[in-house]
C-alpha cells in the first residue's frame, strides 16, 4: 500500500515523499521575468519543510505568452542564471524542482509585452479576449519555444519540466471546444484539438532526452458552457502517456469560470465532504491511464490526502494555497500534527501580489498577529 511519506520516482527523479507544491504565481520575478533571490528563498523554504517536488509559478516560453507582471520567464537564455539559482536553492534545501512551461494564449497580458495576443480562434463575440488566430507558422514557432524553454530548464539544473495545458491558457484553449472553433487539423474532434499539445510534448521530449522527467498539467473540466470535460481529460491523458509524458497533474477551471469554479476557487472548505474538487475526473483517469496522477484542488486534510494515495485514487498530492498559508504544513503533518490546513480559501493571498509585494497569506498573518497580542 503506497504511503504519503515514502520516496517516489518519476523517471530519473526521486522525491522524498508524495507531496507537490502546485505551480503558483508568486509575483516575485523581475520585470523581465528573471528569477530573484526572494523567489529562490520562497521555494527553498518549501523544500526545507519537506515538500517533495516544488513547482514555481508558470514560466512563459515566449514574450507574447506572458500572463501577468512579475511572472517567471523561460523565454530567453538570459533567464538561465536565475533558473540555476532556483534549482540550487531547492537542492540545497533537500528538495526537487520542476519548471512549469506556459503560454497564456488569448489570456496574455498584451500591455506587458507590447505584442498582440494569439489563440486557437479569433473571438466570437463580446466577453472573449481579443486575439489573433494562430496560423501554422505561428504554431510551429510556439512548439519550438516550448522545446527551447525545456532545454533551458535542464541546462539550469532543474529536475523536470511540466507542460501547462490547464486553466484556460493556450494549450487548454486548444483542447477546449469553448475556445477552439477551428475547422482545420487543430479543431473539431478531440484528437485534433489535442494535436498542438502533443506536438509540444514531442518537441519537449526531443529537447530534453529520454530520461528527463516531462510532466503535464490538464484541466479536468473548464466549467464553462461547451467546455472541456472529464472524459476528454482522461482521453488526452492517455494520449500524453503514449507521447512519453511521465505524469499528469489534474486541475480545473479558468478565469472565465467565475470565482466558484476558477482554479483557486473561492469559498471555505468546511469539512472532508467539501474536499477534492476533481475526484470523479481522477476516477476516470485511473480507469485508462497508467502513468502517475498528481491531484490538486481542495485537499485540506491529512486524512483525505492519505486516503487518496492509499486507495490508489491519486499517486501524488498537490497543494497550492495551503502552502501559501502554511509553508511548513507537510512537515507538520509528518511530525504528527495532522490538524487540517489553516487555509480558508478566501484568496486574500492575491492582494499582496497585485500590490507588487509578492504572494503571502494575509488572513493567516493577521490571525498569528492577534494570537501574539499585537
Amino acid at each position: 500500500m503506497p504511503e504519503l511519506f515514502e520516496p517516489v520516482s518519476l523517471k530519473s527523479m526521486t522525491l522524498q515523499n508524495r507531496f507537490v507544491r502546485s505551480a503558483t504565481w508568486e509575483g516575485l520575478a523581475g520585470d523581465d521575468g528573471a528569477a530573484t533571490p526572494r523567489l529562490a528563498e520562497l521555494l527553498a523554504e518549501l523544500a526545507r519543510n519537506e515538500v517533495g517536488l516544488v513547482i514555481p509559478g508558470h514560466a512563459f516560453v515566449s514574450p507574447e505568452g506572458r500572463a501577468g507582471f512579475k511572472q517567471l520567464g523561460a523565454h530567453d537564455d538570459a533567464m538561465l542564471p536565475g533558473l540555476s539559482a532556483l534549482a540550487s536553492a531547492v537542492h540545497r534545501a533537500g528538495g526537487r524542482i520542476a519548471l512549469q512551461l506556459a503560454h497564456a494564449g488569448a489570456a496574455a497580458a498584451a500591455q506587458l509585452s507590447g505584442l498582440p495576443a494569439v489563440g486557437p480562434s479569433a473571438p466570437k463575440g463580446e466577453g472573449e479576449p481579443a486575439c489573433a488566430e494562430l496560423d501554422q507558422a505561428g504554431m510551429s514557432a510556439l512548439v519550438q519555444a516550448f522545446a527551447r524553454a525545456a532545454a533551458r530548464a535542464k541546462k539550469a539544473g532543474i529536475d523536470a519540466v511540466q507542460i501547462h495545458g490547464a486553466h484556460g491558457y493556450l494549450l487548454s484553449q486548444f483542447l477546449s471546444p469553448a475556445w477552439n472553433r477551428r475547422t482545420d487539423g487543430y479543431g473539431g474532434a478531440l484528437e485534433n484539438r489535442a494535436r498542438l499539445l502533443l506536438e509540444v510534448a514531442a518537441a519537449v521530449r526531443a529537447a530534453v532526452g529520454p530520461d528527463y522527467p516531462v510532466l503535464a498539467k490538464l484541466n479536468s473540466e473548464d466549467f464553462v458552457p461547451g467546455g472541456f470535460s472529464p472524459a476528454e481529460a482522461a482521453a488526452v491523458a492517455a494520449m500524453l502517456e503514449e507521447a512519453s509524458v511521465d505524469a499528469v497533474e489534474l486541475s480545473g477551471g479558468s478565469r472565465a469560470a467565475g470565482e466558484e469554479r476558477m482554479p483557486a476557487r473561492k469559498g471555505r472548505i468546511k469539512g472532508p465532504e467539501d474536499e477534492v474538487y476533481y475526484r470523479e475526473a481522477a476516477r476516470l483517469y485511473k480507469e485508462r491511464v497508467k502513468i502517475p496522477l498528481i491531484l490538486v484542488g481542495g485537499i485540506r486534510s491529512y486524512e483525505i490526502a492519505e486516503e487518496l494515495v492509499r486507495s490508489g485514487a491519486a499517486d501524488l498530492i498537490s497543494l497550492s494555497r495551503p502552502l501559501i498559508c502554511e509553508p511548513a504544513l507537510v512537515k507538520r503533518w509528518h511530525e504528527g500534527d495532522t490538524r487540517p490546513a489553516e487555509c480558508v480559501s478566501d484568496n486574500a493571498c492575491y492582494t499582496p501580489i497585485l500590490a507588487g509585494e509578492g504572494v503571502r497569506c494575509e488572513t493567516f498573518a493577521k490571525k498569528r498577529a492577534r494570537a501574539a497580542g499585537k
